[in-house]
């Protein structure tokens, strides 16, 4: 696995993953699970989530997604469209229901 840092919006993160897309799908997955009810777990209110964001940062999203093998805020990394992985992340996510009831 590689090591990839990961930038967007106010989201600064290194994140070891096979690729680039995946890299940049685990952070979108971060950031919506903070406002959509990703798992059944009843560990947490939706209240008490949104006071947990807010104590340590809501995560926000860019335009993009900028990712380099080097660093952060490097001109020869990857840009990837935040709208784009954004619907490959819901249809990861409706995959991963749709499996859960078939089991």
């Amino acid at each position: 696995m590689a090591k990839f840092y990961v930038q967007s919006g106010n989201i600064r993160t290194v994140i070891a993953s096979d690729d680039v897309e995946k890299a940049a799908l685990w952070v979108v997955h971060k950031a919506m699970e903070q406002v959509v009810p990703v798992y059944e777990d009843a560990e947490l209110s939706p209240e008490q989530k949104g006071e947990l964001a807010v104590v340590q940062g809501i995560m926000v999203l860019g335009n993009t997604v900028k990712i380099s093998e080097i660093g952060f805020d490097r001109a020869d990394g990857d840009e990837l469209d935040t709208f784009q992985l954004l619907v490959q992340w819901h249809q990861l996510m409706v995959a991963l229901d749709r499996l859960s009831g078939l089991l």
